[in-house]
């Protein structure tokens, strides 16, 4: 097998930090990432890697682009997102395997290669955006998996990229790691601020920041002039149709506002431009929504134009994508989300307001955002333009010339998902089992590192035993903590199985007793003539804070099951007399559990779901966006995962373990059953599954063995690149589920080590 090696690195992008334990450098543009993860990962000895991954964008990306490597150079790439991957992996004798995962699946994998004693095999760790530590519980997850590997591994490499860290000593200390820093950029960026008709040009040796540049050449009736207030439609004509421009907004709503405003002003010209390519691409949405497509839309692609956010489904966001890639569309309005997922550049990049959604911008996410502008090979120059009232000037000025923000170690402030966690699975994985060696681990974690600065009022010792303590009060943990002076006489710390349940479902713990109740109190009549009760069952509790719903649809979707199914709302708590007032505006005096009713009513859009199988039609039944919809039903489909986990580790649930072992595959596709093997291939969504199948594609081995170019023949609007890496990634799936069952295989032919030979009888 051919060996690579790097004998130059490519140049960074955007003053690009990188955390190594050895002299290596990785860039973070995707293409560049790649290359250089595919040289380090073929120069590596040993037999497993983990290239973790920010966004399911990047990770679809790195999937599809390494497994034609892959095959070529006899290297396995496994996925793990979602419901997708199995803890422990298989010990793979022959080859290597590259594990391309999320943060929280790779943390779930993380953890079974420690439990096996297999982390000695993990050579190489690749980190996206390793700001991400520095953001909520992901980033607490992510400090997690870091840590362990550091404390436990001497052996395993971390690489980590980003373009915007501040605090680079702290992180140099939590990782133990040398630094690089490039300013290279290929294109060249320029920043300006428009405040009313002036634009400025950011100059870090001016005096306030900002020097005069020029002033907008457009007339505005007076009429548009009330209609586009920001000038955007001046900004936006500069540059488009002939190059490419990328409008942020605020919010979801206000990207669909802005692109049909521009789209009421342009000139009927731009409709002229790739007509038949813009009126295939509706059709493509047309398919996609099952005849159905956003009225937005449906006005603004004739002019090159689309919105981009969360309310799209993911079929639709990468349809989109595609245009936009092609130069069929040739602006995008779109949120902030955008910058930190797939590699959508442009030549300008305008930023509507300072504001994400109500908060004002940070550091950080205007970098990102800016980091669009300018695409290489095409562009020679990129810009970005913040549009700034005047109430903002102050404010703004401060933005463009402040440094970043620091990253600062989430594990104290994300509790329940951060310290309280890890220490569950530092007890659970006996990596630590006292408090002793458990204050020894936390002094190894970023947030030891900034500990004096983020907790002034306690001291780590003591922040880690009042984590010790919350565990064994809720019964996760068993023993004694004593006091500070008595530390050298603890005993041992045990995980109880209810613990043990907990850290290896990833449940948070904030829900773990809630969902054993709900769990214990199902086997008492657990309703299995339809898959409502075990929906409800694994229907995520965080989802539920942020519900609101429609009386008047819940009581209808209530009146629409049958008498069994209507019991399911009765056992869990949510009597019939009680949606029947709501639903008719009688007031309610009983207190009733909010927590429970939402949950019941996200479980009625699952149970619709898995009956039609069409998000549209269930998205406008529950008036919902479509994003939003299918955001649940993935949401679901990774925590009946989590649930099934849980139940293996827990003698009293083996009931469910059949049953959520078909209900999670059910999630995942939410497809007709024939579609599901086409779907597990990487980077094949429902609308092209579908055509792969009525094209004669119907199992994996006709799509591995199939011919790209006869595929671009046959399947509409896809691309020789496209059928390529749908053929790769294919191949490398049907490979990879025949040598697993060829280890499976040898393992059972093998003769067990410690049998005696005195019990070994010779067959005449």
């Amino acid at each position: 097998m051919p060996r690579l090696r790097c004998h130059r690195f490519l140049e960074l992008n955007s003053s690009e930090k990188l955390f190594c334990l050895k002299k290596f450098v990785l860039p973070r543009k995707p293409l560049k990432r790649l290359l250089l993860t595919l040289a380090l990962f073929m120069g590596y000895p040993v037999q497993l890697k983990i290239s973790l991954c920010s966004s399911e964008g990047l990770k679809n990306f790195m999937v599809w682009a390494l497994s034609s490597f892959g095959i070529e150079l006899g290297f396995l790439v496994e996925e793990y997102a979602g419901s997708k991957g199995r803890f422990p992996p298989i010990k793979r004798r022959m080859k290597k395997s590259l594990y391309i995962a999320t943060i929280e699946k790779g943390h779930g994998l993380v953890n079974s290669l420690i439990e096996t004693g297999r982390v000695g095999d993990l050579g190489l760790v690749v980190v996206d955006e390793l700001h991400m530590l520095g953001e909520g519980s992901r980033g607490a997850i992510l400090e997690m998996i870091l840590a362990k590997i550091l404390y436990i591994s001497k052996t395993t490499q971390i690489i980590g990229m980003s373009a915007t860290l501040n605090n680079v000593g702290d992180l140099q200390q939590f990782l133990q790691a040398e630094y690089y820093s490039n300013n290279f950029r290929p294109v060249e960026l320029k920043e300006y601020v428009k405040i009313q008709d002036s634009i400025y040009e950011v100059d870090d040796k001016a005096e306030n920041g900002l020097t005069f540049s020029r002033l907008l050449n457009f007339k505005y009736s007076s009429n548009l002039q009330k209609m586009d207030p920001d000038h955007l439609i001046a900004l936006v004509t500069e540059v488009i149709p002939n190059y490419s421009c990328l409008v942020f907004c605020p919010t979801k709503k206000n990207c669909e506002n802005v692109a049909e405003m521009i789209c009421k002003y342009l000139n009927k010209e731009y409709k002229n431009q790739r007509e038949n390519e813009k009126q295939d691409l509706i059709k493509d949405l047309k398919n996609i929504g099952k005849g159905s497509l956003c009225p937005v839309l449906k006005r603004t692609i004739p002019f090159g134009i689309a919105y981009h956010h969360s309310g799209l489904t993911s079929d639709e966001r990468k349809r989109i994508e595609e245009a936009y890639s092609t130069g069929v569309l040739c602006l995008l309005t779109c949120t902030s989300t955008l910058a930190a997922g797939v590699n959508l550049p442009a030549r300008r990049v305008i930023l509507r307001a300072p504001y994400v959604a109500t908060e004002f911008l940070k550091k950080n996410q205007y970098k990102q955002m800016i980091g669009r502008a300018g695409r290489a090979g095409i562009d020679s120059a990129g810009e970005s333009i913040l549009i700034v009232q005047e109430k903002d000037k102050h404010l703004v000025r401060d933005l463009v010339n402040n440094p970043l923000e620091n990253c600062y170690s989430n594990l104290f402030l994300e509790f329940t998902k951060g310290i309280q966690s890890l220490l569950l699975s530092l007890v659970g994985l006996k990596i630590a089992r006292n408090p002793e060696e458990i204050y020894h681990f936390m002094c190894c974690t970023l947030f030891g590192v900034q500990q004096q600065f983020l907790s002034k009022e306690k001291s780590l010792s003591a922040i880690t035993r009042e984590a010790l303590g919350c565990l064994i009060e809720k019964g996760l943990l068993k023993g004694k903590i004593t006091s500070e002076k008595e530390q050298k006489s603890q005993s041992n710390l045990e995980i109880t199985q209810l613990g043990q349940a907990t850290y290896k479902g990833s449940i948070d713990l904030a829900y773990c007793d809630a969902l054993y109740r709900d769990l214990k109190k199902g086997l008492e009549g657990l309703v299995l003539e339809s898959y409502l009760h075990l929906l409800y069952l694994t229907t995520p509790y965080d989802m539920t804070y942020h519900c609101r719903p429609d009386w008047m649809i819940y009581f209808r979707q209530f009146s629409q099951l049958n008498s069994v199914e209507q019991k399911v709302a009765a056992i869990v708590g949510v009597p019939e007399s009680f949606i029947t007032k709501k639903a008719s505006g009688q007031a309610i005096k009983k207190d009733m559990d909010n927590c429970v009713i939402n949950r019941l009513y996200l479980s009625f859009v699952l149970y619709a779901l898995l009956k039609e199988t069409n998000i549209w039609n269930v998205s406008e039944k529950f008036n919902m966006s479509r994003g939003y919809v299918q955001n649940l039903l993935n949401s679901a489909a990774s925590f009946s995962s989590c649930v099934l986990h849980f139940c293996e580790e827990l003698e009293e649930f083996w009931v469910y373990k059949a049953l959520l072992t078909e209900l999670t595959k059910r999630l995942t596709y939410c497809v007709k059953a024939e579609l599901i093997p086409l779907m597990e291939v990487a980077g094949v969504l429902e609308s092209r599954a579908k055509q792969l199948y009525d094209s004669g594609y119907k199992t994996l081995a006709h799509l591995a063995n199939a011919d790209p170019e006869t595929l671009v023949k046959m399947i509409e609007h896809l691309s020789r690149r496209q059928a390529r890496q749908i053929v790769s990634s294919a191949k490398m799936l049907l490979r990879e589920k025949a040598e697993a069952l060829q280890e499976e295989v040898e393992e059972l032919l093998k003769v067990p080590t410690d049998t005696s030979e005195g019990l070994l009888t010779t067959l005449p």
